[in-house]
């Protein structure tokens, strides 16, 4: 226990890596928030099966590869939690509690299942997807979360946090601290590179989309390949040419520059020697983070051991959280069962 503020954020166990557009957009910031704030980090492993579950042994896998990405990437686990979300039944147990004060029209607004719904039905959806964003509010509110690492995309989900904190805390007392969104300034918004009308994403085609464990012809063949425009001027403008300024952002993130020097040192030069500089700054941080994830996934005990020393540590909070609410919802303690 500190007295610094407390964060909470997590990453689903998607896919078989990382891409540049989590680490730059999210874990990076996660790896610089371990200092001056005390900070929880949890792979969401229950929310991963609302859609489609991969098979079981897929998700155990998933579940050690992530893990084993975030302590590459720079998280540790003596100055932050890491832990496995379905490790803590206070996660569901406190998930139900908060889906009886939400309203049925509240929770099928949400972005997710709302999307989902008008594409496919809401008949042929899961009610996991329905209830999924309460969940996450469960995620942060157990632990008491101050801040949430949050894109512009998420704030709806934390807004319906703070509102069930509130309303639950009206009704029965002062239980949960109302979280704030904390937006990295840092954070970058990787565009993809076929596409860069569109997030970086796991769900878009991989010709557009980094991983982090590829090897490095791959990244080298896919930054080359990215989508530009025709006039070949390195001008920095989202706006005209998104494309080149997603490349150039990238650079910036990975060379530790900024887009004006990188104006500068390009100009004149043409876009293929921006795409080359860009692909080496890519591959030159992707390679040892790749060999760090594959040292740490060959001793899966160690890496299991370090995720079950993070649950006990994220238990000593979840558990304090959820003994609270029980008691002010007037749930019989199972002390009082005993014979």
């Amino acid at each position: 226990m500190t007295d610094d503020p407390r964060v909470l954020s997590g990453i689903q166990p998607s896919g078989e890596s990382m891409q540049l557009g989590n680490y730059l957009g999210a874990v990076r910031n996660w790896v610089t928030m371990q200092d001056g704030y005390e900070a929880y980090y949890c792979v969401v492993d229950l929310h991963s099966i609302t859609l489609e579950a991969p098979e079981p042994a897929v998700l155990t896998q998933r579940t050690r590869i992530v893990a084993a990405q975030l302590l590459a990437a720079g998280l540790d686990p003596d100055r932050c939690t890491l832990f496995v979300q379905s490790h803590l039944p206070e996660h569901p147990q406190l998930s139900w509690v908060l889906e009886c004060i939400t309203g049925f029209g509240e929770a099928s607004r949400m972005t997710q299942f709302k999307d989902k719904s008008a594409r496919a039905g809401a008949e042929r959806q899961g009610v996991g997807l329905f209830t999924y964003p309460i969940l996450q509010a469960a995620d942060i509110l157990l632990y008491q979360a101050n801040y949430v690492p949050i894109g512009e995309d998420q704030r709806q989900h934390l807004e319906l946090t703070r509102d069930l904190a509130k309303r639950f805390n009206a009704r029965y007392g002062q239980a949960f601290t109302i979280p704030d969104a904390h937006i990295g300034k840092d954070a970058a918004k990787i565009l993809d590179l076929q596409d860069p009308s569109a997030k970086m994403s796991k769900s878009r085609p991989s010709a557009g989309t980094v991983y982090l464990s590829e090897e490095p012809a791959a990244i080298t063949r896919k930054i080359k390949r990215a989508v530009t425009d025709a006039d070949g001027e390195i001008r920095y403008d989202p706006e005209h040419k998104p494309g080149l300024s997603n490349l150039m952002a990238i650079l910036a993130e990975f060379g530790s520059t900024n887009v004006q020097q990188i104006e500068k040192d390009f100009s004149g030069q043409g876009y293929g020697a921006l795409k080359a500089a860009t692909a080496d700054a890519v591959v030159e941080f992707a390679q040892p983070f790749a060999a760090r994830t594959k040292e740490l996934l060959t001793d899966p005990a160690e890496l299991d051991r370090i995720l079950a020393k993070g649950a006990a540590k994220a238990r000593q909070t979840a558990g304090r959280t959820v003994a609270d609410v029980y008691k002010r919802v007037g749930f019989l303690p199972p002390s009082n069962l005993e014979s």
